[in-house]
């Protein structure tokens, strides 16, 4: 680990074979939020300008993207000085990079909480010891760790500030999803049409799966699939709340599903298969090793294979991780185009930049960088050979 960056030396030796002498700037862009909070229009039940015109009367400026319609951003404000008090709440590097943005902590995010009494004054720090917020308690410690439930500090001066969608009516009735920029731009580039069969492997929590069916006006029909029962229950919760009626949800290993379920066979499916996310921001602290992205990179190159086995001659492919590796992103692509049935094809709506030129194949694909657009994100198009 550097101590310097709190990054992991492996992290570190990723970051420069990608980005060189620019390596700098882009360990400084992943220590902060992004300039942007986006989030989506769900277009079942809403539209853009509907929603705008809902959060100004609320006070809050919400600006629409100029390309992708449905797609919304607030600005995030900050950096601010937070207070420092003698108590402090330990929580996890999930909770603190949430909090460092104005979340309230909640009980299961908490590491250590040790002599805390209710209506306390306290600094929330991450596990390493940085502060991130300033807050008041509305738990003890005996709460806090019997019952793993609740609001347990609320949260009164973070880092940056971040409007919280999550608490808002509009959140509740299914009319926006809180979302980056990258994810949403993945499933225009997927560009489901209504009434086609498409199958999404790595579904959960049902960002994508749920913009794939406003795409098709709830027509046709769209498969999500993945392992864990628990994230099939969060996208059932996702599903349902945004009114998408054209989804089956399967509670499958992904990696097998050409072969159990061989009478599937899709017009387009979606890969965003679990990654090292060194592209989400911020970034307190990063322990990933080059072991974990190796196998990471093994692990992705198998939902490709069954995504070329399930789609139909002429059918669309789309694969997006939201990292920065090479491994993970130009090198998975190139290994998809040697041994599986897979072209790749130039995508229309093109909003990064291109991806590395180790590889022929870089040119037709798209990145998005930390240190340029807010985000290390990693975006490919196939189409099956006939």
């Amino acid at each position: 680990m550097s101590q310097q960056y709190k990054l992991s030396v492996d992290v570190l030796k990723s970051l420069q074979s990608a980005y060189g002498s620019d390596m700098e700037r882009v360990v400084q862009a992943l220590k902060t939020p992004s300039k942007r909070y986006y989030f989506r229009a769900n277009s079942i039940k809403t539209s853009s300008d509907e929603l705008v015109e809902r959060f100004e009367r609320r006070g809050l400026s919400v600006k629409k993207h100029p390309v992708i319609k449905e797609a919304l951003y607030l600005d995030i404000e900050g950096p601010f000085e937070i207070p420092i008090y003698k108590q402090k709440i330990v929580v996890d590097k999930f909770t603190a990079e949430s909090v460092l943005q104005g979340a309230h902590v909640y009980a299961p995010g908490i590491v250590k909480c040790q002599k805390t009494h209710r209506d306390q004054k306290v600094t929330v720090v991450d596990d390493q010891g940085q502060p991130v917020a300033s807050g008041i308690t509305r738990m003890n410690e005996t709460e806090i760790l019997k019952y793993r439930h609740g609001l347990a500090v609320e949260v009164t001066s973070s880092r940056y500030k971040v409007p919280s969608l999550r608490e808002t009516d509009e959140f509740q009735r299914g009319l926006v999803y809180p979302q980056s920029f990258p994810a949403i731009l993945t499933s225009r580039i997927l560009d489901p049409q209504c009434n086609e069969g498409i199958v999404d492997l790595n579904c959960a929590p049902g960002g994508k799966l749920s913009h794939i069916s406003g795409l098709m006006q709830n027509t046709g029909s769209v498969i999500g699939v993945d392992r864990n029962k628990q994230k099939i229950s969060t996208a059932r919760e996702t599903i349902k709340r945004l009114g998408c009626s054209n989804v089956t949800l399967v509670a499958h290993d992904a990696r097998y599903f050409d072969l159990d379920f061989p009478n599937v066979k899709a017009d387009r499916c979606i890969v965003d298969p679990p990654c090292s996310a060194l592209g989400i921001m911020p970034k307190l602290y990063e322990y990933t090793s080059t072991d974990e992205i190796l196998a990471l990179a093994k692990y992705q190159k198998q939902f490709l294979k069954v995504a070329s086995n399930i789609v139909k001659p002429e059918g669309i492919v789309v694969y997006s991780v939201c990292t920065t590796t090479i491994e993970e992103c130009e090198a998975v692509v190139e290994f998809a185009l040697e041994n599986y049935r897979l072209t790749l094809e130039r995508q229309e709506l093109f909003l990064g930049e291109q991806g590395f030129k180790l590889y022929p194949s870089a040119e037709l694909t798209q990145r998005f960088h930390p240190h340029k657009h807010d985000a290390g994100y990693f975006i490919a198009r196939f189409r099956k050979t006939a």
